[in-house]
This record gives structure tokens, C-alpha cells and sequence, in this order.
């Protein structure tokens, strides 16, 4: 089977990671212990697991002629990435992320955009065939909006069904979302869209339903350890995670956005891209680092595998 053609607009960073007993109080210093760097980036992160996934992926976007940049860009050609719309900036750095890791798997995350914040409508216009032929288009919040909005209308004309992953969280316009396809809030993210506290999976029901009303066609609300809740014009289900021993939770929910394109792409029904989806990110919570922690598609059919024996 030929593998689905994913495009993913979106942003590149280097991420710098900390690992901390807990994630420090405003005001407090803590000694931590390992430190690393590992590549990243919402938009990055994804293309990468939508790679790794089985996909054959397009990533637009922009980083510096940094040295970080370099990185990254030798990065997405060993995960035979298509690069041929990712700009090199001359005036701006690449993006970076300083990510605390605390004992128990959970993270803080501050963002300096640079070169992201320079990706421009003009870049994606470049890329408007590869768009237009692509099985899926992935996109986040972490390029500026009017990218965004230029992206998902150049889907939507051509037919291509459009994954947005609403984070980091912002209120997003009426227009935007109707021509969404799929949408994956986490819960926070689901209680800024909506106005609705996320707190459980009737929470998550209710903003999602709410989020259908405004346009949107099917709305995954991901919720970490307990899965994810997809609802659609026919109903509810939720769809459970799988048991793991979490280490780092810094872009599951990237890759977990990745492995739905793919298995969406590849024609599979909403309920089993899902599942495929959970699976994908219960793997990379296994892991520390954003993109080192994608797993690669033996991985995740071994583990879906596993849990068919288990049932």
C-alpha cells in the first residue's frame, strides 16, 4: 500500500530539557539532574511521528541559517522528510524551547518563536499543489494564525481533509473552524475554545459537542492516561490509552496528532485511527525528548498487537 501523503504546516525548535524533582515554583531555583537537547517543535514533532508512522510527509516551515537549523534540517532528511518548502531565514534565529521534566513525567514549556514566527502565507502558497494532493493536511498554532488560516482554505478548496491540533490554546474563528475536519484539543485547550471545564469525559463530551455546533466535523478531545474521547454526528466513544510507565510527557500529544494523519490517510475508520493514535502516544511517554520519543510503526502495531491478545 502506498503510504499516505501528509503535509504539516507548522513550527521547528530546538528544545532544551531539564529534568527536575517537580516543576519549580515562580520565584524558586532547584537543582536538577540530566540535561539535554533534542529537536522539536509542535509542527516538527508531528511531521516526524507522522513519518515514523508509516507516512510520507511535506513539512512547511522556517528556521534559521543557524546552526540549530542545520540540525534540524539534517534531521527531517534522515526521517526522509520533504524539505523542499522549509525556508532557511537569514534575519531570524531557529526557534527554541526551554522544556522542565518533573519526576513524575510531567513538563513546563517556554517558547522563544523566532524564525516561526516569521513563516509566512507566501510560503504556503508555494505549497499549495503538494497541499492540494496531500491525503491529510496537519496544522497547529504555533506559526502565526493567517498561515494557518491560508493553509486550512487551500485544503478545504481542493478537498483534502484538514487535521488542527488548537494548541498552544487561542480563541479561533468562526470561518477557521468550519472548514476543519478534524479537530484535537486537549482538555485545557477544549475549556478555552468553548468555555466549557474540562475536568472528566463528560466535561470533555459536553466542549466537544459545543465545538460541533460551531462547524467542526468530528472533534478528538485527548485525555491523557484515561485516552481519548472521539465524537462525532453519530455519537460518543472513548477511546482508552494503554498502561505505561510515564517518563516524560513532552509531545504526546504531537504524537499522537502524527499517527492519526497517517492512519487516517491510509482510509482506516475514525475509531481505529484513534486507537492507533493512543497507542502511538503511550510509547512516546516512555521516552524523554519530543521527537526522539516518536516510535516508528512496527512499534505501535506491536503494542496494538499485544493488546488484542490481552482483551
Amino acid at each position: 500500500m502506498k503510504p499516505p501523503g501528509i503535509v504539516v504546516v507548522g513550527s521547528s525548535n530546538t528544545d532544551m530539557i531539564l529534568r527536575l524533582p517537580r516543576i519549580p515554583r515562580p520565584g524558586e531555583t532547584l537543582l536538577g539532574g540530566e540535561y539535554l537537547t533534542a529537536a522539536g517543535g509542535k509542527g516538527a514533532n508531528q511531521a516526524v511521528a507522522a513519518a515514523r508512522a508509516g507516512g510520507q510527509v511535506t513539512f512547511v516551515a522556517r528556521v534559521g541559517t543557524d546552526s540549530l537549523g542545520d540540525q534540524a534540517v539534517a534531521g527531517f532528511c534522515r526521517e526522509r522528510i520533504n524539505v523542499d518548502f522549509l525556508r532557511r531565514d537569514p534575519k531570524c534565529p531557529s526557534g527554541v524551547a526551554l522544556i522542565f521534566v518533573s519526576a513524575a513525567g510531567e513538563n513546563s514549556i517556554g517558547v522563544a518563536p523566532g524564525a516561526n514566527g516569521r513563516l509566512a502565507v507566501a510560503d504556503v502558497r508555494r505549497a499549495r499543489q503538494a497541499i492540494a494532493e496531500a491525503d491529510v493536511l496537519l496544522v497547529q498554532l504555533e506559526v502565526p494564525l493567517p498561515v494557518v488560516l491560508a493553509a486550512v482554505a487551500m485544503a478545504h478548496a481542493a478537498g483534502t481533509p484538514v487535521i488542527l491540533n488548537p494548541a498552544p490554546a487561542q480563541k479561533l474563528p468562526a470561518d477557521l473552524l468550519r472548514r476543519v475536519d478534524v479537530l484535537t484539543p486537549n482538555e485545557s485547550e477544549a475549556s478555552l475554545l468553548t468555555g466549557v471545564k474540562v475536568k472528566d469525559v463528560a466535561g470533555a463530551g459536553r466542549a466537544a459537542r459545543k465545538l460541533r455546533a460551531q462547524g467542526v466535523g468530528t472533534v478528538i478531545v485527548t485525555l491523557g492516561a484515561k485516552g481519548a474521547l472521539l465524537v462525532t454526528g453519530e455519537g460518543e466513544v472513548l477511546v482508552p490509552s494503554f498502561p505505561v510507565e510515564p517518563l516524560d510527557t513532552t509531545a504526546a500529544g504531537d504524537v499522537f496528532n502524527g499517527a492519526l494523519a497517517v492512519a487516517l490517510g491510509r482510509g482506516h475508520s475514525l475509531v481505529e485511527s484513534v486507537r492507533f493514535a493512543c497507542a502511538a502516544a503511550a510509547l512516546s511517554v516512555t521516552r524523554l525528548g519530543a521527537q526522539p520519543s516518536a516510535p516508528r510503526r512496527g512499534a505501535i502495531q506491536r503494542l496494538l498487537g499485544q493488546s488484542r491478545k490481552q482483551a
